[in-house]
């Protein structure tokens, strides 16, 4: 539920989170050499003061195999090394160890990674991943990393109990299926049970049984009182006892004034059932999944090791060690989300599991099968290749120190501190200097700050600020069939109703979002993230305005017009579409609506009541260009967010304001295809549109699945079930005054973060 609130509020935080991130990048085309005594010499010298990095609150799981929140994850990003990196366009680097050399931004950069990745597609359908390593890097305790330690970790992420981020286990590997299958977690058994009373069996005792659900109302306790907590910092409930005014806020409007974090739960399981999953209870977490706290609450750690339920596989025949720095994993057919599956990051056997539990040959994997309680104890103390090296996590402070083995190079700055900072002092901390890079909040007074402290300057001698756009975008929606004409959603005449709405609300972008944002967000004119290396670009051959031609298909505006002329072409364009829709038009002015349409239409955007919404000004300009020729455009400004979601979810929505995230990969399957969770909220159904999306899974041809996404795009757009509208930007801040600038990553983007090339930064 947080995620999905929070795409709505479009909380302008910074997002730094990303699974991987380019492990090191030159203007030299010259292959690096492993870290030597003289580089770490050179490290000792440059003196003993941190770094130090102002960030949100940490949850101390810092595991790369378990670690939750997006702050923890960074956490991994500087303390481990990946399979497979990626570029400044999230481009995967198949050649890191000799080098991948890409152009971004009139620049070359050469990528380095830990491996080579060679991907042969086979005439029997098969696929073969290919991935030889670098024989010299090293892990921080000067251990080095082979093939043992891949394999180790794609078995940790292939477990049947496993129940972190990565979904490894989700590709089709070779025998990945018959290796998960016959064995469940105990409390999954007793979960699927039920808590009717226990009856004896062969997976768990009544004991177990009991601690399971003793447990589980603890974690449920904690669960809703997150969810709380999180509503009362969002200002949606007074304190941390009003639970019924908080529940009321998520959607649980039911509960007695009295109400506890118990009863709150109480009323999450009477709607979701026992279903832990994203779709059960986890739908409704303010951040932290009900998995973990239910984990966190046993007393028995048997419950969350595996049973043999059934038959199953003592191995993964599609991952394959073919020697010690060369592995083969094998797919059973194309997958092009593969290569993003396969960035996860490479632990060390040796401390997170047990070398003697090492026998490939004999089926073992570094840990016993279904039980990962080698591998959950190192949780709080990570260990991996990266630059950094773990020391400690105490009193808000993580201590980090260079990793003299690191294969790029040892970091120039010694010593780094993560500082768990409030977000009011994110900004001030830069300024005043208890922090010397941190990620404020990026809003129009921030950048006034910003300014006042730079003598005029958004970067200047105090603080510099670096922008990338927001891996998400905003969007106005419509459901295909409420906003149909005869309940028919893919005629003609229902697009052409869907499109006279998307062209009056299209004119009206750029001065809302410059109102709004300023210079921190553009207009976007395909409902796609520009992060995405998929996104059209006004170069690309076709590309075009969002909603620019009427329904002849005649460009709507010209170059010499201003404002106005433009506001009164798109009325008269969408007047055009409205007649084409069945609607009957009179001297300019729509007088009546075809069977099964309307001349009513509401849209909801969330914006507290008081229209603080980057697309409000849209929706309220378009009203009244509307009641102009004769539409009624209700705009209801909801105080309670997820009042908008529960008119998606019954399928009564006619429009609605939102954000989506976006992955690195731009499959469209869970929006746009009939088949896809999400789809419900545009109820699209389009047989080209989804044949298209399948097609692009089945390649992995960049280029070619950039082809069809842009067709994909125009068939969207054609539906008019989306009119993209923004894509803003977040900030990174620097000290001027303490960072060397000349030597912070150059060329930032949302997939290559500033500490992607952490190793050569310097302080002055």
């Amino acid at each position: 539920m947080k995620k999905r609130l929070l795409s709505i509020l479009l909380a302008c935080a910074m997002v730094v989170g990303l699974t991987a991130c380019g492990g090191g990048a030159t203007t030299e085309n010259a292959a690096p050499e492993a870290a030597t005594e003289e580089s770490a010499e050179a490290t000792s010298e440059s003196g003993d003061t941190p770094l130090v990095v102002g960030y949100a609150p940490f949850s101390s799981k810092f595991s790369p195999f378990f670690a939750e929140t997006v702050y923890d994850q960074d956490t991994q990003e500087v303390t481990q090394v990946s399979l497979l990196e990626n570029d400044r366009q999230g481009g995967m680097i198949y050649k890191g160890i000799e080098g991948e050399t890409i152009n971004y931004n009139g620049t070359d950069y050469t990528y380095y990674g830990i491996a080579d990745l060679t991907v042969t597609e086979n005439e029997d359908g098969t696929v073969y991943y290919d991935f030889k390593l670098r024989d010299d890097v090293k892990f921080s305790d000067g251990e080095a990393l082979t093939a043992d330690d891949v394999i180790f970790s794609m078995y940790v992420y292939a477990d049947p109990t496993y129940d972190g981020s990565t979904s490894l286990y989700a590709l089709p590997i070779e025998g990945m299926e018959a290796y998960r299958s016959g064995m469940e977690t105990r409390y999954n058994l007793i979960l699927a049970d039920g808590n009717g009373g226990y009856t004896a069996n062969d997976f768990y005792t009544e004991e177990q049984y009991n601690d399971f659900w003793a447990a589980f109302d603890k974690a449920g306790e904690a669960f809703a009182q997150e969810i709380v907590d999180y509503c009362v910092a969002a200002g949606y409930a007074a304190d941390s006892a009003d639970v019924a005014t908080a529940a009321a806020a998520w959607g649980y409007a039911d509960l007695a004034a009295e109400a506890t974090a118990a009863d709150f739960f109480d009323a999450i399981v009477a709607a979701k059932g026992y279903d832990l999953t994203d779709e059960g209870i986890n739908y409704e977490t303010a951040g932290t999944s009900i998995t973990t706290f239910l984990t966190e609450n046993f007393t028995d750690d048997s419950l969350v090791a595996g049973v043999q339920t059934g038959e199953s596989a003592p191995s993964i025949t599609g991952i394959q060690k073919v020697d010690d720095y060369n592995v083969r994993v094998v797919l059973t057919e194309v997958d092009a989300t593969a290569i993003y599956q396969f960035s996860f990051f490479v632990a060390p056997l040796h401390y997170y599991g047990s070398d003697e539990l090492f026998d490939v040959a004999n089926n073992s994997f570094g840990f016993p099968k279904g039980d990962l309680s080698l591998v959950r104890a190192k949780t709080t103390q990570p260990m991996g290749a990266g630059p950094y090296k773990f020391v400690k996590f105490e009193n808000g402070v993580i201590n980090f120190e260079a990793n003299e083995n690191y294969f790029l190079g040892a970091p120039k700055t010694k010593y780094m501190n993560f500082l768990e900072t409030q977000e009011q002092d994110k900004l001030n901390g830069a300024i005043t200097g208890t922090v010397d890079i941190t990620d404020p909040a990026f809003n129009k007074d921030v950048v006034a700050a910003i300014q006042k402290a730079n003598g005029g300057e958004t970067s200047g001698s105090v603080i510099t600020v670096s922008t990338v756009d927001n891996r998400g975008y905003g969007y106005i929606g419509m459901n295909a069939e409420v906003m149909s004409v005869g309940g028919v959603k893919d005629s003609d005449a229902s697009k052409n109703l869907r499109k006279a709405f998307g062209t009056i609300f299209s004119v009206y972008r750029d001065v809302a979002i410059d109102s709004y944002y300023g210079e921190l967000a553009t207009v976007i004119n395909y409902p796609i993230s520009n992060t995405s290396w998929a996104a059209p670009q006004p170069t690309d051959e076709g590309y075009k305005l969002a909603f620019s031609t009427d329904v002849n298909g005649n460009d709507i505006f010209t170059s010499d017009m201003d404002a106005e002329a433009k506001y009164d072409a798109a009325q008269a364009a969408a007047l055009g579409f409205f007649e084409a829709a069945g609607y009957t038009v009179a001297d300019g002015k729509v007088t009546a609506a075809p069977e099964g349409a309307a001349l009513e239409y509401e849209l909801l955007i969330p914006g507290d009541g008081a229209g603080d919404h980057p697309s409000f000004m849209i929706c309220t300009l378009a009203k009244e260009a509307l009641s102009e020729i004769g539409i009624n455009l209700i705009v209801t400004d909801l105080t309670n967010s997820s009042d908008l979601w529960t008119a998606l979810e019954a399928g009564t929505c006619a429009m609605w304001c939102a954000a989506w995230q976006t992955t690195v990969d731009p499959d469209m399957f869970q929006i746009y295809h009939p088949e896809g969770g999400s789809n419900y909220q545009y109820d699209i159904d389009d047989d080209e549109l989804s044949q298209l999306i399948m097609d692009a899974r089945a390649t992995t041809d960049q280029a070619f699945r950039k082809l069809m996404y842009k067709e994909c795009l125009d068939i969207i757009i054609d539906w008019a079930v989306e009119i993209p509208v923004y894509q803003r930007q977040n900030a990174i801040i620097f000290s001027t005054e303490r960072v060397n600038m000349e030597t912070v990553t150059p060329d930032i983007t949302t997939f290559y973060p500033w500490w992607s090339e952490i190793q050569n930064i310097e302080l002055n």
